[in-house]
This record gives structure tokens, C-alpha cells and sequence, in this order.
């Protein structure tokens, strides 16, 4: 098994999780330069949520809003 068949199988195997448990959808994040992975998704029927930015504190912001 390839890790493009090994990926493929661990989120087809958690698409049946997410609907055995009624779930309204699954999300993620990818890269934007990864064009493979997002050819991938698209195949799937992935729909980008371009509207959303993804925030992050890092360590020292972590740092000093503990202060």
C-alpha cells in the first residue's frame, strides 16, 4: 500500500465515522501551495472554505498574555 492509498483509506475510514455519528460535515486545514493535496480533496468533493483565516498564538504570545 502507497501513502497516498494509506491516506485516502484513513479518510474514507473517518467519513464513515462522521456519518455513523450523524455528523453535518468533516473539516480540515491544507496548505495553499499543496496542490496535490487540494486536487485530492476536490476529487472527493471537498469544497475550500475560502471565507475562513486560521489564527494562531504562538509561544511567546501564549507567554505573555499569561502574564
Amino acid at each position: 500500500m502507497t501513502i497516498q492509498e494509506a491516506i485516502e483509506a484513513l479518510l474514507l475510514h473517518l467519513v464513515k465515522i462522521a456519518h455513523e455519528h450523524h455528523c453535518g460535515r468533516m473539516e480540515w486545514t491544507c496548505l495553499n501551495w499543496n496542490q496535490p493535496s487540494i486536487d485530492f480533496y476536490l476529487s472527493l468533493g471537498a469544497v475550500p472554505m475560502n471565507e475562513w483565516t486560521i489564527y494562531r498564538l504562538d509561544a511567546t504570545a501564549l507567554e505573555r498574555l499569561c502574564k
